[in-house]
């Protein structure tokens, strides 16, 4: 969280890679009348509000009980798996077909999608200047930040499994040049041509 994903997918977009963003999808997934009754009855009634999840109670709970948090993903984890599908074969299905297919999944390694990618690529930034951007974009406070990273692999494991690393602890023209240097290396690992 913080690292800047979303940041670098937005780059790879620019360049004409077709980007599927899994937390939009997770969010279109809570907006499902049967996953939220599938919520309310699993994870907590209390949890869906005049037919809308109430994200900061369920992010409360779900950090705060790993087994909420279990059931939680076991709802909407299959969901959003079905919608990337779609959105990959519409992708090639397309009259031109992107370059490139990114998918931005925040827990990538934590739910097995990695292996059935031609690459992987975490977005990486010291835990200070992630607390910085997380205080700044959605008013967390730094135990906040570390009980949600507590949640997720430890980044150096992630670094060790990713194809690339791109450091994000800079500015934005650093991080603009590393996305020029990762796009041609991830066409050649797609099999595309620049």
């Amino acid at each position: 969280m913080g690292a800047g994903k979303s940041s670098v997918a937005r780059r790879l977009a620019e360049r004409g890679a077709w980007v599927i963003d899994a937390d939009a999808l997770a969010r279109r997934a809570t907006e499902d009348p049967e996953v939220l009754a599938r919520i309310a009855a699993e994870v907590g009634p209390d949890l869906v509000v005049d037919g809308r999840l109430d994200r900061a109670a369920t992010a409360r709970r779900v950090f705060d009980d790993p087994d909420a948090r279990r059931r939680l993903e076991a709802i909407v984890h299959p969901w959003v798996r079905r919608a990337m599908a779609a959105a990959e074969a519409a992708a090639m299905a397309a009259a031109k077909p992107p370059p490139l297919i990114v998918h931005d999944i925040p827990l990538l390694f934590e739910n097995g999608l990695d292996a059935g990618m031609d690459a992987t690529v975490v977005v990486d930034a010291p835990f200070a200047v992630r607390a910085a951007r997380l205080a700044a974009r959605s008013g967390l406070d730094e135990a906040a930040v570390r009980a949600r990273d507590a949640a997720q692999l430890d980044p150096a494991v992630k670094a060790r499994r990713a194809t690339f690393v791109i450091d994000n602890g800079g500015d934005e023209a650093a991080l603009d040049a590393a996305v020029a240097k990762l796009w041609p290396r991830l066409l050649a690992a797609a099999g595309a041509r620049p």
